[in-house]
């Protein structure tokens, strides 16, 4: 049995939110693990994410980068990065932001960057976006067009809920995606 940790701060429950729809997706194969685990816990106790085989990261986008409190779960993992602890683990990422881009591409890519010092293996997000198919936009998996790890989009003071359909299938799928990466290199 494969372990996935689905590790992730959210102050207002967006970034959450999504994050059980990425673990819906991954927990559809059998072979896998779930576990998700916030942020805050992990960075008290960094050596419990020896234990897992693979990583997805989630973090809101605030200023263009991760939140003060998953910047400090990143910074605990201090003495796993000079032991190489993670090493080969598989890693991923998402976040969240009120607008279409709110520089989420730059949240992405510092987790890309912390998960490299470790020398983790990163899986992107391959989903082709469904409205070039004649799917509605809002309804379009990967409507936001990332390919380094899936992005979500939650209206300025909206409920932790609202998010239009494509962005929660697209969690589902990249949950999927990853669960499945995992299978096949874990397997290797």
């Amino acid at each position: 049995m494969k372990k996935l940790a689905i590790i992730y701060h959210s102050a207002h429950g967006h970034t959450g939110h999504i994050a059980q729809h990425i673990a819906e997706g991954a927990r559809q194969l059998a072979g896998v693990e779930v576990h998700v685990v916030q942020a805050e816990e992990l960075a008290r106790s960094p050596d419990d994410l020896i234990a897992y085989d693979a990583f997805i990261l989630g973090s809101p986008t605030y200023l263009g980068g991760v939140s003060g409190p998953f910047k400090s779960f990143m910074d605990a993992t201090g003495g796993l990065w000079r032991r190489q602890q993670l090493k080969g683990k598989l890693a991923a990422g998402f976040t969240v932001s009120s607008l279409p881009s709110g520089d989420k591409q730059s949240t992405l890519l510092s987790m890309f960057v912390f998960c490299m010092q470790h020398g983790m293996l990163w899986v992107g997000n391959p989903i082709l976006p469904e409205q070039h198919n004649g799917v509605a936009y809002d309804e379009a998996a990967n409507r936001l067009g990332s390919w380094s790890g899936l992005m979500a989009q939650a209206g300025h003071g909206a409920p932790a809920t609202a998010f239009v359909a494509g962005d929660l299938k697209t969690a589902r799928m990249f949950g999927h995606n990853v669960a499945a990466t995992l299978l096949r290199v874990g397997s290797a």
